[in-house]
């Protein structure tokens, strides 16, 4: 990087804080185990395929005293989408390594997991990582969606790591990534390789989290970001008195970042997946819905709103749901014949034909647009790229239709004009809020000084971490207390278990409460931008959902 921002040359110079056992012992902090642990849910199974790290207990650092350790050499990948802070973890581990052994060594693998099958890397030092202290993106190793999970795979990245001598493999991820470093965990153990492997807790989406995991790196920074872009529209939105905005946000299996953006911005409308799924919520229903709220509004002057919409709300819909599993069910049977249909006409008229009744009513229903959508591109397993199809546009096209119906019987019209948005890239790399530059870092550190204590199949964890960073606890969650069994792409395997919104939730429980209000009224709140320098309660507030969980 040959230039850079003043922001940026002033980041450099922040210090992330750390929880106080590691600020007063570094890494030689002594571990203190609890009880054995079990999986979430289907232990048996799991015991089975973990044999060696199942069982094993969550751990807390405590006090300890500096010891002589030997040298080490770790290996470090990022794994998935990106999030703000990665690099913070990057550094954290790099400052906890050289702090038990200065002769220590890290390597970053390049590309994510196939830099560390492939042998592509480069050496970690002091200068590199000082150019990428508190700033957004993973540029500084780049990142992949190579699965590991194989024994072919495992066997490359085991003679890669004796290759370097490599005894530790840190995986920084979502729960797809720490899945696969729990099954690289049992490999190198019952191996005997000596290899270490520990998991750091990475995702915007906030679907990685458990009593341990308060919340993953980079969804408080992602939402601010977010926040700040709905804050900016509510307030174009107050200001010309003319627009419906329908803004989607990314969350395809979960809804916590339009939950979390609602509680900061108090959006006009915020539809919630999980809720959906709960109450079996038609798309019919829910587009009568928003049209009602369109029409109430009008009726008292106020021909504008902002709605909020999850990514992936399409897949929670009852028969939506149906339609796309039939869909994906066809199109895998019926690839040649699909296949060879010329254009999308054609391709949607052999689908209505060849689908269910129940189902073939849902696609004939739907805008030609959002039906081509669904026949695009497949993801590599055959499947509905759900991210791409445009519910926020769907919504809007169904309103525009109901509103006719409903305008033909009105001596006076009910003005409707939309604004469609989609946010999601625009907050994965962003410069992390101090919240996620302190808690990165320290996850880092924690994840340093699980090698130094000799650890493997461990995730990570800073706790309390709703708090100052004084009263932060760090330690371990073994990787096989996250899991459990689903149904994947034909067959049963273990992954971690995702955690949606829950409904009784003080979170959604406090959205619920004053969401008919922010219908009726003009109760916008503008976030602003990220605030890097000022007093600690705007600098280094948590997210409004970790506050309430934690209250």
């Amino acid at each position: 990087m040959t230039k850079i921002s003043a922001l940026q040359q002033e980041r450099y110079a922040y210090l992330p804080k750390l929880p106080p056992v590691l600020r007063e012992c570094g890494p030689f902090a002594a571990v203190k185990a609890g009880a054995a642990t079990e999986s979430v849910a289907d232990q048996q199974a799991i015991k089975a395929l973990f044999p060696d790290t199942y069982g094993l207990p969550a751990l807390e650092f405590v006090s300890g005293e500096k010891k002589d350790v030997p040298v080490m050499k770790a290996g470090v990948i990022l794994s998935g989408g990106q999030a703000p802070g990665g690099h913070n973890v990057i550094a954290g581990l790099f400052d906890g390594l050289q702090a038990l052994h200065e002769k220590n060594e890290l390597f970053g693998f390049l590309g994510g997991p196939s830099g560390l099958i492939d042998d592509k890397y480069l050496l970690i030092t002091k200068e590199l990582v000082d150019q990428y202290r508190n700033t957004g993106g993973f540029d500084m190793i780049c990142s992949g969606r190579t699965k590991l999970e194989t024994p072919e795979q495992f066997d490359k990245v085991a003679d890669n790591c004796r290759k370097h001598g490599i005894n530790a493999i840190i995986i920084i991820g979502g729960d797809d990534s720490n899945t696969n470093a729990c099954t690289l965990a049992q490999y190198m153990l019952s191996k005997k390789t000596g290899i270490q492997v520990i998991g750091c807790p990475k995702t915007i989406d906030g679907d990685l989290k458990n009593e341990w995991i308060e919340v993953s790196f980079g969804f408080d920074t992602a939402t601010k970001v977010y926040s700040e872009l709905i804050g900016n529209i509510m307030r174009d939105a107050n200001s010309a008195r003319k627009y419906w905005h329908f803004i989607k946000l990314m969350g395809r299996s979960a809804s916590h970042i339009a939950l979390e953006c609602a509680l900061q911005t108090h959006p006009t409308a915020c539809i919630i997946s999980e809720e959906v799924a709960a109450n079996k919520t038609s798309l019919e229903q829910i587009v009568k819905e928003l049209t009602d709220l369109v029409v109430s509004r009008a009726d008292k002057k106020m021909n504008f709103g902002v709605v909020l919409i999850p990514e992936g709300l399409i897949e929670f819909i009852p028969e939506m749901n149906a339609l796309i599993a039939e869909l994906n069910d066809l199109l895998s049977h019926r690839k040649e014949a699909f296949e060879a249909l010329n254009d999308m006409p054609a391709k949607i008229a052999f689908v209505a034909r060849e689908l269910a009744s129940a189902s073939a009513a849902v696609f004939k229903s739907l805008p030609e647009g959002i039906k081509a959508q669904l026949l695009g591109d497949r993801d590599p397993h055959g499947n509905v790229q759900v991210s791409r199809i445009e519910t926020e546009k769907l919504l809007i096209t169904m309103i525009e239709e109901q509103l006719k119906c409903i305008n033909a019987g009105r001596e006076k019209a009910v003005k409707f004009s939309s604004q469609a948005h989609f946010f999601g890239y625009e907050g994965r790399c962003a410069a992390p809020s101090n919240f996620d530059a302190d808690y990165c870092y320290s996850l880092g550190f924690t994840a340093a000084t699980l090698i130094g204590a000799g650890k493997t199949g461990y995730m990570a964890s800073v706790r309390k971490i709703a708090t100052p960073a004084k009263n932060w606890v760090a330690g371990g969650i073994p990787l096989t207390m996250m899991m459990n069994i689903e149904h994947r792409h034909g067959k049963d395997v273990p992954v971690i278990k995702k955690a949606l919104v829950d409904l009784g939730g003080k979170p959604f429980q406090s959205f619920a409460k004053l969401r008919k209000v922010w219908g009726e009224g003009i109760e916008f709140i503008y976030p602003g931008p990220i605030q890097y320098f000022g007093p600690a309660t705007v600098c280094d507030q948590p997210s409004c959902t970790l506050q309430l969980e934690q209250q």
